[in-house]
């Protein structure tokens, strides 16, 4: 399993959407439950500003090797030391000058076995 390694610049977003099913009555009673075993993966939205060319081939490298298929593992910045799996389903690229590059990426957490 793959580690991811590069530090992302701030600022970096997280957003929640627990798992959640409702079931409702006619008297407008509801009922909520979670479910799932990971009823709340997170997903972080990070930019790697201001890289050489270098390092943004390497991050796109990492990336493109796993094609959105293949988790890695990484730890997030509210995650202290306890690294969990991710996917990269989607990042861009921008060439801000020469030598100067800016990744935009979004890491789902996913539940592996």
């Amino acid at each position: 399993m793959a580690t991811f390694t590069y530090t992302p610049s701030f600022q970096a977003s997280q957003s929640s959407k627990p798992r959640v099913r409702k079931f409702a009555s006619n008297d407008a009673y509801e009922q909520r439950v979670t479910f799932g075993l990971h009823p709340d993966l997170k997903q972080w939205t990070l930019t790697f500003e201001n890289r050489d060319n270098d390092e943004t081939a390497a991050i796109q490298g990492f990336l493109q090797a796993r094609a959105g298929v293949e988790s890695f593992t990484w730890t997030a910045p509210l995650n202290g030391s306890n690294p969990a799996q991710y996917v990269c389903d989607e990042w861009q690229v921008t060439m801000i000058a020469y030598n100067v590059n800016t990744i935009q990426a979004t890491f789902r957490e996913v539940a592996e076995p």
